[in-house]
């Protein structure tokens, strides 16, 4: 186990800490982009959305590309599983915030973002129904009902499109995390001055 712990390059594609697939490997790694729709039979909705695997080197700035067509305020959701006794996750919220300000607080904690496997944040556009998710997969997540300005920013960015890939939460896999990343979260819901509870955008 220790050594499959180890392993964080599969071809040319390069894993955070914060994850790794199961010792049988049930989904390779790679880079690529998918889309589809999500779809809430309860509430008749339908809406496209992005799902895309991105090498460590490239994940983070990608990530604020991401951002960019978003308004220049926006809500932001802090998800932690960190002291949940195994009880799935919390959801922090913040409304209304700057968006280069926000961005400005991620790049602070880019090592938390990127490395720590109980942390995923979400970006929600003010006024309109976009969501970026940066979950604790480290998968670039987006909901819109017009996805093509992030289309283009993740091909600028290398990332090619591949319907038919499979992602690395469709296999068993496992999470990593490390004691700091618990009071660097803290720290960071600090600074964004986040509470409880969280909604999501509504469509």
């Amino acid at each position: 186990m220790a050594a499959h712990l180890g392993v964080d390059l599969y071809g040319d594609f390069r894993l955070t800490d914060a994850i790794r697939p199961s010792l049988d490997l049930q989904v390779i790694p790679r880079q690529g982009y998918r889309v589809s729709t999500y779809r809430d039979a309860n509430a008749g909705l339908q809406v496209p959305v992005l799902a895309a695997s991105v090498s460590r080197e490239h994940l983070f700035d990608l990530f604020l590309a991401l951002l960019e067509p978003l308004s220049p305020l926006v809500d932001v959701v802090l998800e932690t599983s960190h002291d949940s006794a195994g009880s799935g996750h919390r959801d922090l919220y913040r409304e209304g915030i700057d968006r280069p300000v926000l961005e400005s607080h991620f790049c602070d904690f880019e090592e938390l973002l990127l490395d720590d496997g109980c942390t995923g944040v979400a970006v929600v556009a003010n006024g309109e129904p976009i969501e970026v998710q940066f979950d604790e997969h480290k998968l670039l997540i987006v909901y819109a009902r017009n996805l093509k300005p992030f289309e283009r920013l993740l091909r600028q960015g290398g990332v090619p499109r591949d319907d038919g890939m499979k992602l690395i939460t469709e296999g068993e896999h496992l999470h990593t995390s490390d004691p700091r990343y618990a009071e660097s979260f803290r720290q960071l819901c600090y600074r964004l001055g986040v509470g409880e509870p969280a909604e999501h955008v509504n469509w």
